[in-house]
């Protein structure tokens, strides 16, 4: 626990920003540890407390307004890239969306809190074209609480934490090892799911001609449906002549009336 403290009293703002920088702009690092380590610090007077949340809040703004205005101009094939990593990204997306949907523009408070919905939800709005200042509003309320709520989790158990890591240091060689384990075996496993998952990669499609063509010949026999998401569908937005509306964070319950006798197309944006 003393090393770690030295660390950061050393480098601790500047670790801070790091860490919750990358998390912000979609790296995958562990930014909640480095708060929970900053207020452990702050309890031992090695750093302050107003000046570190700044800096956190200061690090969450800056990488989630760079997201929301990427989302802006680069739409879903940026949410595709950060969902990359993901076992499955058409999932991780829905997931997202599905928040906005449900819980509305308030989800951006507390997504920091969600891990996968925390990396989607700034470009997410900026895709949604939510305006920029009620999304800084909402933001800024995020960050305040997510930053808060564990800068004071690590500055309340700081001894709590002096005790575990003074274990993992007793214990020595053998922590190594079941660390390394423990990172082999998940390695393992994300490698499993990813092959799986790899397998639903290839999506049938159709060219516009083709479909044309089907319709003209057997218009009984094919239903074409919009599946745009929540966000880039509205009332009165325009669609293919003959579609019907599906909303794909609702599928359960649109599956229900899709008709059974005929050919269904989708599309989306």
């Amino acid at each position: 626990m003393h090393d770690l403290l030295q660390s950061m009293a050393r480098h601790g703002y500047v670790l801070t920003f790091c860490i919750l920088f990358a998390e912000a702009i979609g790296l995958p690092f562990p930014a909640a540890i480095a708060l929970v380590a900053a207020g452990a610090a702050v309890a031992a007077h090695t750093l302050s407390g107003p000046e570190v949340l700044i800096v956190s809040m200061t690090a969450l703004l800056i990488g989630d307004i760079a997201q929301f205005w990427l989302g802006r101009v680069a739409g879903w094939g940026l949410l595709a890239f950060l969902c990359r990593l993901s076992m499955n990204p058409e999932t991780c997306i829905l997931r997202s969306a599905e928040s906005f949907y449900k819980r509305g523009r308030i989800t951006l408070i507390f997504a920091k809190f969600v891990p996968g919905i925390n990396t989607m939800a700034a470009p997410l709005a900026g895709s949604m074209k939510m305006s920029f200042g009620q999304f800084l509003r909402l933001d800024l309320a995020g960050a305040l609480m997510y930053s808060g709520a564990y800068l004071m989790l690590g500055y309340l158990s700081r001894d709590f934490l002096a005790t575990v890591l003074n274990g993992f240091q007793a214990a020595g060689r053998v922590m190594e090892i079941i660390l390394i384990c423990a990172v082999i075996v998940y390695a393992a496993y994300r490698l499993i799911q990813f092959g799986r998952y790899k397998k639903l990669d290839d999506v049938p499609r159709v060219h516009v001609e083709e479909l044309a063509a089907r319709l003209l010949a057997e218009p009984e026999k094919v239903q074409i449906a919009d599946v745009r998401s929540h966000g880039y569908y509205n009332v009165g937005a325009e669609r293919i002549f003959g579609s019907i509306r599906i909303e794909p964070n609702n599928l359960k319950e649109e599956m229900q009336t899709l008709p059974r006798d005929k050919d269904i197309y989708l599309y989306c944006t």
